[in-house]
């Protein structure tokens, strides 16, 4: 017969049959040697990683070993005595394996234990492997907590999990506890590159090193994908044949984004991403991508960091190359990016403008600020070029027209500030909070000022400078002072109005719903600054004493303070929104039997049924329960 016919997949052909052929885990390996050696053996082991590790392998070379007539030296199997020979052509009575995932019930845990009554025929330890523990039962555990503390002298559990999180801590607590580590990328490579001469297949490095990564720590993974990338490579392993097959993107596009985006090339990265999108592959796996490859720049810029790189030779050198160029504040800030975008890209509706927009703030990092624009209404507002920087030179203005702006501007804030003067929002922050305490200049006077200030050209570029101080006043200097008076100076407004109210028009009358829907109104008009006070006068009530006299009152001698601090204002706002000047307010802190404890939700309840006799009626007709 052909020996194609009896074709068998790389995993199972190259699984380890001793220690010394196990890759990555010698810890582990020379621990198990020394207890087969010395005799001193554990009746229950926990063999714990993620999948492809060699943890059932380990089970098994373990177990022909604990149960070998003739040991060697070294602690191995020495495949001569019967029960080698046995465990080699898969008849030993000995040794049982149990698959969990799909023999998890109680009755298959309950079998196991009853064979675990029969010593061993041959040989001096019946081995049981039950290889994916955490797939049990509840119950099922509970049943194999009693054999697994006190099994029979003869017997040994050797338990296999990738997720020992699952398995409850009372039979943790009954094993020796075995943690196998992932496979690093160069030791697969090795394995590979073994693999690959011995089935005489020519390959590249680079090639390898795909697989390696695509592999992510599994030794079994990698070598199931080194024989899908044979069949498709035909003997001759190739880095872009691996790409193309496995569908992965060239580390190469990586080095272009982040070349790219060092020199602020915000097109040419936008047409990169274009191909790279048109070849099939997500914007999360691009993103995620750069981030680890911006990742291994930052390892590389430190000599101590570089052995962290799970990379080929080659690639590393390239990492070297690009670290030296890559600020280090570029790449804090690039990984930063790109971790938000990460976490956005699930709830994103349209992931592909996400993408754009977080490669563009990557590759607008390191390039300088533009020039503030006129037109943003505040400053500093900085704006970047997007795609190329344009330094637009504006033609120089003559004197008269720059004097006439300020003269303007002058007039401008002027007219704003008495409008302000009648509305009764009182906005900290609105630019027609501006006081008239300024008085505009003249357009004579600013012409003069002008004349006087030489429109001089600079000796480089020949353009007119003038300074802002020169020609009046501006919203800065305006919204400065006015950010400088506090809220009592601004209620003083409304003492003027109330004088004008008063000899205008008579009193008017008010009830406790206009004086409280007025106190709310004030409270919403106070400044950002009293925004706590303005919350605490808003639970507060006031109520009509003597008539037009209202008070509040407080539980808290700290918010009476605040408030007495402006009182005056407050009872101004009052006499003018309500039409009373006669209007005077007095706040007052709470006696002892003033003030009542906080009913809960379901004393507040009770009371209310209490008074009403249907409502609990109704409760209990419907079978409502309060939560």
């Amino acid at each position: 017969m052909d020996n194609k016919d009896n074709y068998i997949v790389s995993a199972r052909k190259y699984r380890p049959k001793t220690f010394a052929s196990v890759v990555g885990q010698e810890a582990l390996t020379t621990t198990l040697r020394n207890a087969v050696k010395s005799r001193k053996l554990a009746h229950a082991y926990l063999f714990c990683g993620p999948r492809g590790v060699g943890k059932t392998t380990c089970a098994r070379i373990f177990a022909k070993a604990i149960n070998c007539e003739h040991p060697t030296d070294d602690g191995e199997a020495c495949n001569e005595c019967n029960s080698c020979k046995a465990f080699n052509e898969g008849r030993s009575m000995n040794i049982f394996e149990l698959d969990a995932a799909s023999n998890n019930s109680v009755e298959n845990i309950k079998s196991l234990m009853e064979q675990t009554q029969i010593p061993p025929q041959t040989g001096r330890y019946k081995v049981f492997i039950i290889d994916e523990v955490h797939m049990l039962s509840t119950a099922a555990f509970n049943a194999f907590l009693k054999t697994l503390e006190e099994p029979p002298q003869y017997v040994i559990f050797i338990l296999a999990t990738t997720e020992k999180n699952k398995i409850l801590p009372t039979i943790l607590s009954r094993c020796q506890i075995f943690d196998f580590e992932r496979m690093t990328v160069p030791k697969i490579i090795n394995h590979l590159e073994m693999v690959a001469k011995r089935e005489g297949i020519t390959y590249e490095e680079e090639a390898l090193n795909v697989i390696a990564e695509k592999a992510d720590g599994g030794m079994r993974d990698a070598l199931s994908i080194f024989d899908q990338v044979t069949s498709f490579c035909q003997g001759h392993i190739t880095y872009q044949k691996v790409l193309q097959d496995l569908n992965v993107l060239d580390a190469d596009n990586y080095f272009k984004i982040v070349d790219l985006a060092l020199t602020n090339k915000v097109s040419d990265i936008m047409v990169l991403l274009d191909s790279i999108i048109a070849r099939g592959f997500d914007g999360s796996n691009i993103i995620n991508g750069l981030a680890v490859h911006v990742r291994n720049v930052m390892m590389a810029k430190n000599p101590e960091t570089l052995p962290l790189l799970e990379v080929s030779d080659q690639q590393r050198q390239r990492y070297e190359q690009q670290a030296k160029t890559a600020p280090l504040p570029f790449l804090y800030k690039t990984l930063r990016i790109l971790n938000e975008c990460d976490v956005n890209y699930r709830q994103s509706s349209n992931k592909r403008l996400l993408v754009e927009l977080t490669l563009i703030r990557v590759a607008q990092i390191t390039q300088p600020e533009d020039a503030d624009d006129a037109g943003a209404g505040r400053s500093p507002m900085r704006l970047k070029s997007l795609f190329k920087h344009q330094n637009v030179i504006q033609p120089n203005k003559p004197a008269m027209q720059v004097a006439g702006a300020g003269a303007r501007l002058a007039r401008s804030s002027e007219s704003v500030h008495a409008q302000h003067a009648q509305n009764d929002r009182q906005e900290e922050n609105s630019p027609a909070n501006i006081p008239s305490t300024a008085p505009a200049p003249s357009q004579p006077a600013m012409q003069a000022t002008a004349s006087q200030n030489a429109p001089s050209a600079t000796p480089h570029t020949g353009r007119v400078r003038f300074a802002i101080k020169d020609i009046g006043p501006t919203f800065a200097s305006l919204r400065k002072q006015k950010q400088e008076h506090s809220y009592a100076d601004a209620i003083q407004v409304d003492e003027k109005e109330v004088e004008k109210e008063k000899v205008e028009k008579p009193e008017e009358k008010f009830s406790d719903g206009d004086l409280m829907q007025q106190w709310i109104l004030m409270c919403n008009r106070m400044p950002q600054r009293y925004v706590g006070l303005a919350a605490r006068l808003k639970n507060l009530v006031p109520h009509i004493t003597d008539y037009p006299n209202f008070e509040v009152v407080v539980d808290n001698q700290l918010i009476l303070d605040q408030i007495m601090g402006i009182r005056k204002n407050i009872r101004a706002t009052m006499r003018l929104k309500l039409r009373n000047t006669k209007i005077e307010f007095m706040p007052r802190l709470a006696q002892q039997d003033e003030t009542k404890r906080a009913l809960t939700r379901t004393e507040l309840f009770h009371a209310l049924c209490e008074q009403n006799k249907d409502i609990d009626r109704l409760r209990k007709e419907l079978g409502l329960e309060l939560v």
